[in-house]
């Protein structure tokens, strides 16, 4: 049996750029995993192994690998940056135990930083902060510490001090034992020298190191009280407090160096064994019931308890479906049956393999701790537990964020719509953010996503990966619709064509709730003028109405309906005749109700040189945007602004164009308001000419 002690079950994340691949590269070069290192912008990272990774230098899926520091078995996920792909980062925090965050010497705390620190804090999961490319212009390590500080409210502790920045950045100090490592200019990760700190850092050392001290004796009283007597603890102590602060989230012990040029990579290794948490020293994973309340069981990380286990991704590669499972209680055997509590149905494991990327090694088991890769699954999706099948129990599952962007495809050739078919299915199984539908009445094929580069990105894999050339509409936004006035209305539904007839009266009031709460049904019915049996249909015709709103289609939101009267026949009633009177109500209440449509607006931060700074907000405001903040960074202007998503297609070009190729952007959704009558009138046009137009 594996000592659980020894592993460590990791994540690496940061915004776009900030150098996770990178990082990945130098620690699996360190550990003696790959003896060549693969560069991003040559396209030969190990991680990133997709087409579409290597030619546009950056990670798209989370891959996961393993790798040995110090007789300790690191497993790693490098996850994606750009904001189209964070699903692939919030799911990978679900599973991982520790974390490092990367962020940029000089971009500092970058938009996409933020939303995957806000990930991981409600994961709580334990994290190192690594600040990254210190060799670059306008880096600057103690600017980045504020940042930390100040926009993600997080307390920094930090271990390691630069030597030099940019150009002559040459190594770090640690604090802790007051040495510094200096590297040659090899770019060789083992040709270095540990020697006293320069003379001129000798002060700053040790304001830091009083600091660091500080901080972490409150973990400890007797230790702190010691420590006030004038009693320094020994190194030793300090990383036991640290590390015990570290897991319980009170502080990030916070690194620095240069991943490209291969410095500073061994302290965030042996940080990375000293400070992150094992599988046993984690909160244990609570398990729920079927509605998703927690039964005060837990899953507690033990290879001699019941089989538990999450399915955290879903990945299709030439040898059939790969399940990427983390394994939290018990052994997972390959060969046996295990139970998938949301199917309900037991599924046979094929094989057990243990990725390298897109290698893998095979296994005979796995335990407690351990994150695999299972082949065989058929019916296993993202979010699913497996497990014991006489001791059945389901973990928390996973909650993914709605599609804010659609396009419709279809195959170039008339014989490929089957090919179509199984590689768009296989293509959800893979990403849950991802969904196809097929609209009703034009009988196309939709795909819904997170962003253009998103579905951008199905399309290129629909093409390489399957095969499936594909022509491409417009993309669309998800707009929504909801009401605005409470009304009190009545239907009565009456139909009489030979044989039993049908008859329902729904007497009801409809009002609009507060944005994000849904829909709501109540029954104030006494008497029985409405029988008790056939007010649960009353519910599901109006919820199966809701998919499409009255002005243009799109779904409606937010309101409740409330059942107060109605009538019935005895003969006549039925729970069918029910539900059909309150489709049929739905239709013919919700106009009066003045409804709304509602457009998504996405959150903004956009880089721009300070020279271009008047031309972007211009341009922001035709678009509708509505600007926040403007912060100053080192090399330009960070513009925070809210925008509407249908204002902001194609803006990369535009903002590349104002700004001579230097800006850049990442927006992500932010809420649903109320479209401007104008825009709202033009949608609706533009819907019933499309209409007109498929009817002919």
């Amino acid at each position: 049996m594996s000592d659980l002690s020894r592993y460590r079950n990791i994540g690496i994340f940061a915004h776009v750029d900030a150098g996770k691949t990178t990082t990945t590269e130098r620690i699996l070069k360190l550990t003696g995993k790959i003896h060549k290192i693969g560069e991003v912008h040559d396209g030969a990272a190990t991680t990133d192994f997709m087409e579409q990774e290597q030619e546009r230098g950056i990670t798209i899926q989370s891959a996961a690998t393993t790798c040995f520091w110090n007789d300790h078995q690191l497993n790693i996920i490098d996850t994606p940056g750009h904001v189209d792909f964070t699903i692939e980062v919030y799911r990978s925090l679900k599973v991982l135990d520790g974390g490092v965050g990367v962020f940029c010497g000089s971009g500092g705390v970058e938009p996409q930083s933020e939303t995957n620190w806000r990930y991981a804090n409600d994961s709580a999961v334990a994290r190192l902060i690594l600040v990254n490319k210190l060799d670059r212009i306008g880096a600057d390590f103690y600017r980045v510490v504020d940042q930390i500080k100040t926009v993600l409210a997080a307390k920094p502790l930090v271990m390691t001090l630069p030597i030099g920045i940019e150009d002559d950045f040459t190594g770090v100090i640690d604090i802790l034992t007051r040495k510094a490592w200096i590297w040659d200019d090899s770019g060789d990760p083992t040709k270095y020298t540990i020697e006293d700190p320069p003379a001129d850092m000798v002060d700053k050392v040790e304001e830091y190191r009083n600091e660091l001290i500080e901080t972490v004796v409150e973990q400890d009283d007797d230790v702190m009280e010691k420590y006030l007597d004038g009693e320094e603890p020994d190194v030793e102590t300090l990383k036991s407090l640290i590390r015990k602060g570290t897991i319980g989230l009170a502080f990030f012990p916070t690194f620095c160096g240069s991943a490209f040029k291969n410095k500073g990579m061994q302290l965030i290794l042996d940080a990375i064994v000293d400070y992150l948490p094992n599988p046993t020293e984690v909160p244990a994973q609570p398990e729920v019931d079927i509605d998703g309340n927690e039964t005060g069981e837990f899953a507690i990380v033990d290879p001699d308890r019941p089989l538990r286990a999450l399915a955290f991704k879903i990945m299709d590669d030439q040898y059939g479906a790969l399940t990427f499972t983390r394994v939290y209680s018990g052994r997972l055997q390959k060969g046996t049956m295990i139970l998938n509590t949301f199917t309900g149905k037991t599924e046979r494991v094929g094989r057990i393999v243990e990725m390298h990327a897109d290698d893998r090694k095979e296994l005979e088991e796995a335990q407690a701790g351990d994150i695999v890769a299972l082949l065989g699954l058929k019916n296993v999706q993202t979010g699913h537990t497996l497990c014991d099948e006489k001791n059945p129990a389901t973990l928390e599952p996973m909650v993914f964020p709605d599609p804010v962007i659609s396009m419709a495809v279809a195959p170039s050739e008339v014989g490929q719509a089957d090919k179509l078919g199984v590689a768009l299915a296989k293509m959800m199984k893979e990403d849950p953010s991802f969904r196809v539908e097929t609209d009703q009445d034009s009988g196309e094929t939709v795909l819904k996503g997170m962003g253009e580069l998103h579905l951008d990105i199905k399309v290129d894999i629909l093409k390489r990966t399957y095969g499936v050339e594909t022509e491409v509409g417009a993309p669309q936004v998800a707009y929504r619709e909801t009401i605005t006035k409470a009304i009190d209305d009545s239907y009565t539904h009456k139909k009489q064509s030979g044989g039993s007839g049908q008859y329902a009266k729904i007497d009801f009031s409809i009002e609009p709730l507060e944005p994000g709460s849904g829909f709501e049904f109540e029954s104030k019915v006494v008497g029985g003028n409405v029988p008790k049996e056939f007010i649960p249909a009353v519910e599901k015709g109006f919820k199966r109405s809701l998919e499409k709103g009255v002005l243009a289609g799109f779904p409606c939101l937010d309101f409740k309906v409330t059942l107060t009267d109605g009538g019935h026949h005895s003969v006549d009633s039925s729970a069918v005749a029910f539900e059909l009177a309150a489709r049929a109500a739905y239709r013919h209440s919700i106009p009066k109700a003045s409804p709304k449509l509602l457009e998504p607006i996405m959150k903004l931060d956009v880089f721009t040189p300070e020279d271009n700074v008047g031309d972007v907000i211009g341009d922001l405001n035709r678009r509708r945007g509505m600007i926040h903040a403007q912060d100053r960074a080192p090399t330009g202007i960070r513009i925070k602004a809210d925008a509407p998503l249908g204002e902001m297609f194609g803006y990369i070009g535009d903002l590349r164009t104002m700004t001579s190729g230097r800006g850049q952007f990442s927006m992500e959704f932010s809420h649903y308001t109320a479209a401007p009558n104008s825009i709202s009138a033009e949608v609706i046009k533009k819907v019933e000419e499309e209409k007109a137009a498929k009817a002919k």
